[in-house]
């Protein structure tokens, strides 16, 4: 479906305004240094730092590591068998969005007024990680109350992207993100109510997977979803190896994992796949990036070549509406009648009204406790309907339908994560709506893993979604792992800087790119 003359002149419009307030941002703020050669993290020198999750845990299982956890093991009498089905992750170090109750941990999700607040439980998919033997590690930055794509608040600060500290690990579990694509914890919780687990997974290098809704318990998250949110909201697994994935939603989804018959083998050559390369062209979001259209063509030519697949390439016209389905989904009544709890009374969290024009003159001289992108939420929010209108309904139901019927129990759709590959902090505020790209499929309640594909020219993460059918989340998973061989998977930044280094230097260069 093209786009009309007016959604043309609209789109015009939109980026011809953004240009000019991301000008005027480009010339109020502050320079960097000159010195490029500290723009990613050193490269990771203690080798169990690369080690996946489960080849870790069956180290130590086999004595091969961690002494504290031999006593354990010698009270085990049946064998390693018996203790990898009862502690599968045993000794393995996570680490939890600091969105979800870890028990003795702060559970602020960034918000000023929150400073205080320590966990005294265990969110249920951390008490099922821990219950099968991992270690918590701490938790994780994230975005204040969760509802932006860079983790940023006036409580902890700024994430920074491994791969460039210059740029934004994604959110809003950008804290999860950065510390997994860093190499500094082996596997992570998140959590995804618009992207919030796929787009950190795509800005840092990491494999992320929001499940079926419904698999995996949303409990013990601040602030906790109402309206329509709960079946929009998805709490899932991030790690450096595709193979963790699947071991993690198992034990993450307790007994609901059942649902998904995780055991059963897929064979990649009876799949059926497709591949959508961009949304149509929504006036609100930006173009794809010719980089992620490369790497998505990369991947379908890998699949019929060594799958001996055809790859039908599709374009589906209801995608252009993804942010304004999305938008009036997460803004419609629940079950009850009953209105979503609105941004403005969680920034408030029971105590003085959150005014939104004088928080922006606060912000303006330093003196508010919410960051920029917050207060505009609250202010967009203002002004947003409060009723889906029927023809974004129709688009919906549509949508659905045809996804449903399409993917069906054995297709696979390649979409791209996001269209931009990770920005510079604080460029979202000028695209806000490019998470659309992921949104929609929470609504949809479709189960989505992201997969790195390699890096770009500069050095930055590619990626690409795989969607699945609902209860089909171990299709995506297997195509993980083969795109993981296929194309390398997670990359160390610090070593791409290295090399980066050494290259220029043999060129009579110094800076690092």
């Amino acid at each position: 479906m093209a786009l009309t003359r007016f959604e043309r002149f609209l789109a015009s419009m939109l980026r011809g305004a953004v240009g000019m307030l991301f000008a005027v941002f480009q010339l109020l703020a502050p320079r960097r240094g000159a010195d490029r050669s500290v723009r990613r993290l050193p490269p990771i020198t203690n080798p169990l730092l690369r080690v996946p999750a489960m080849r870790l845990a069956r180290m130590i299982r086999r004595r091969e590591e961690a002494a504290q956890v031999d006593k354990l093991i010698e009270e085990e009498t049946g064998g390693e068998d018996v203790l990898e089905d009862r502690l599968p992750l045993l000794g393995v170090p996570f680490t939890v969005k600091e969105a979800f109750s870890l028990q003795g941990m702060p559970n602020s999700t960034g918000l000023v007024s929150r400073r205080g607040v320590i966990s005294a439980t265990d969110a249920p998919p951390v008490a099922l990680l821990k219950r099968a033997g991992a270690i918590p590690l701490g938790v994780t930055n994230c975005s204040e109350l969760c509802m932006w794509l860079e983790s940023h608040n006036r409580l902890y600060g700024i994430t920074n992207n491994p791969y460039d500290l210059e740029r934004i690990p994604g959110g809003s579990s950008g804290g999860e993100g950065s510390i997994l694509g860093g190499g500094g914890s082996v596997i992570g919780v998140g959590s995804d109510v618009g992207g919030s687990i796929r787009i950190p997974a795509f800005f840092n290098g990491i494999f992320g997977h929001k499940p079926t809704s419904g698999v995996v318990s949303n409990g013990g998250q601040f602030p906790p979803p109402s309206g329509q949110q709960p079946g929009f909201l998805c709490t899932g697994p991030m790690c450096r190896y595709a193979q963790d994935l699947l071991p993690m939603l198992r034990v993450m989804g307790g007994a609901n994992a059942d649902r998904l018959s995780l055991s059963s083998e897929v064979d990649l050559k009876r799949l059926r796949f497709f591949s959508v390369p961009h949304d149509g062209g929504s006036p609100l979001v930006s173009p794809v990036d010719q980089q992620l259209v490369q790497a998505q063509r990369r991947v379908v030519e890998r699949l019929e070549a060594d799958l001996g697949v055809k790859v039908q390439q599709l374009k589906i016209p209801q995608l252009k509406y993804s942010f304004q389905i999305w938008s009036a989904m997460m803004g419609a009544p629940g079950k009850d009648g009953k209105q979503p709890t609105s941004f403005a009374e969680l920034m408030s969290d029971h105590g003085k009204k959150v005014w939104p024009l004088w928080e922006m003159a606060k912000w303006t001289v330093g003196l508010s406790k919410h960051t920029v992108a917050a207060i505009g939420l609250v202010l967009v929010e203002m002004f947003q309907r409060a009723q889906p209108t029927q023809f974004i309904l129709q688009q919906k139901e549509s949508l659905q339908k045809d996804l449903e019927e399409l993917l069906g129990t054995d297709g696979v759709l390649l979409y791209p994560s996001h269209p931009h590959l990770a920005p510079k902090h604080h460029h979202p505020l000028f695209t806000p709506f490019n998470f659309s790209y992921t949104g929609i499929f929470n609504i949809l309640g479709l189960p989505v893993t992201q997969c790195p594909l390699g890096l770009s020219a500069e050095g930055l993460p590619l990626g690409l979604q795989l969607v699945v059918g609902k209860q089909q989340d171990r299709l995506s998973l297997a195509t993980a792992v083969f795109l993981e061989k296929t194309f390398g998977g997670w990359r160390d930044p610090g070593s791409i800087a290295t090399a980066t280094t050494q290259l220029d230097t043999s060129r009579g260069m110094s800076t690092t790119t």
